[in-house]
């Protein structure tokens, strides 16, 4: 080998190691600000300090020739493991006097995920599940908070059990349509309701920059600290009504996953060669290929509760179907000119979220070609 080549190589490990070393440190300081945060109770997500920091760290990088784009990939790489390094510290106990909470699914996935976040701020938490259903009646004796999070299928009925709850309590569902269940909760308990939907999967590292959405019910006021608590460990609390939760998911999930879904099945029953998309596809490609397998490696039940939970989504697959069929007409008949037009029109409707989007998956991109490099060494 060169030995010019051999010492640069040399030099570039001991940096390698020097940066290792820095981002050990850095780590070490995030989990002495978790602590500081924790015991004055502030969120673990701060969007202004953040925007802050990397506005200031893009124009470092620029003073001293790197690509302001470069440092900031790095830096929110590390700042998504800092995360869950605070989360580590605990947060601060919004309300010190909630008796106990029983989140009725909580060794389930998601609802394990909220049984550690609550634990970690200081409650008691009691995880109900048919495992020890027997002990419902001590559980639910005189609980603070109620959380229904179990299939979308039985939610209902789970909540037309919970009538003996006191009044105080707070009774609310994680499930992803909202009307139902919160008309269900009204009807069955007399006290602060609440309909919740966290917009994540069980696989997240940290509740920091996640989106839960919130339904009134009744007794808002009654509920502030719930919603309070989550924003400490860093959610972002999205208000809306029930029904247009419910037609925004119709999009957002059921036709999302209802397309992802016969996409992957195509491929099933054309048994093309998954060895060779993936061999021939660019990183684009592949991410779409990518968020198709991420669905089938997930329990199916839980997809087909979300597509055929309301006639809602059904309704929405079917008007899909019907466009997808006038499309075909367009190409079958090679009429390039409709299909400009209707690109044209699409482009106006997204507006500047296109150039917004554009940007935000070239990150998406360039990661997944990082990793396609990375799996071929």
């Amino acid at each position: 080998m060169n030995e010019e080549l051999d010492n640069l190589r040399e030099n570039i490990d001991k940096t390698d190691r020097e940066l290792i070393a820095i981002l050990k440190r850095r780590l070490q300081l995030v989990a002495k600000v978790g602590e500081v945060k924790s015991r004055i109770g502030v969120p673990v997500y701060a969007p202004e300090r953040e925007a802050s920091m990397l506005a200031k760290r893009r124009h470092d990088a620029q003073m001293h020739g790197l690509s302001p784009q470069m440092v900031e990939d790095v830096l929110r790489r590390v700042m998504r493991e800092s995360y869950s390094s605070e989360h580590d510290a605990g947060f601060k106990c919004v309300n010190p006097s909630c008796r106990n909470i029983v989140i009725i699914g909580g060794n389930g996935q998601l609802g394990s995920i909220f049984v550690n976040a609550f634990r970690a701020s200081g409650y008691r938490v009691d995880a109900l599940s048919r495992r020890n259903w027997d002990e419902a009646p001590k559980i639910l004796a005189n609980p603070s908070l109620v959380i229904v999070c179990v299939p979308i299928d039985v939610t209902e009925d789970v909540i037309r059990g919970l009538k003996d709850l006191p009044e105080d309590c707070i009774l609310a569902d994680f499930t992803s349509v909202k009307s139902a269940p919160l008309k269900a909760m009204l009807e069955t308990h007399k006290g602060p309701v609440m309909g919740l939907h966290p917009m994540f999967g069980p696989d997240i590292a940290s509740l920091a920059k996640q989106v839960i959405v919130y339904c009134e019910g009744r007794f808002p006021e009654q509920c502030q600290w719930v919603l309070a608590q989550m924003r400490i460990w860093g959610s972002r609390i999205e208000e809306v009504n029930a029904l247009e939760h419910d037609e925004a998911m119709s999009i957002i999930q059921a036709l999302r996953h209802f397309t992802t879904y016969a996409y992957g099945v195509f491929l099933a029953q054309s048994n093309a060669d998954l060895d060779s998309l993936i061999k021939l596809s660019s990183p684009i490609y592949r991410l779409e290929l990518m968020m198709v397998g991420r669905l089938f490696a997930q329990d199916p039940n839980l997809y087909a509760d979300i597509i055929l939970s309301a006639h809602r989504n059904i309704e929405t697959i079917r008007n899909y179907s019907r466009f997808v069929e006038s499309s075909l007409k367009i190409i079958q008949s090679q009429d390039k000119d409709a299909f400009v037009s209707s690109f044209l029109k699409a482009r106006e409707y997204f507006g500047e979220y296109s150039e917004q989007f554009m940007k935000e998956s070239k990150l998406l991109l360039d990661q997944a070609h990082d990793h396609v490099v990375h799996a071929k060494l």
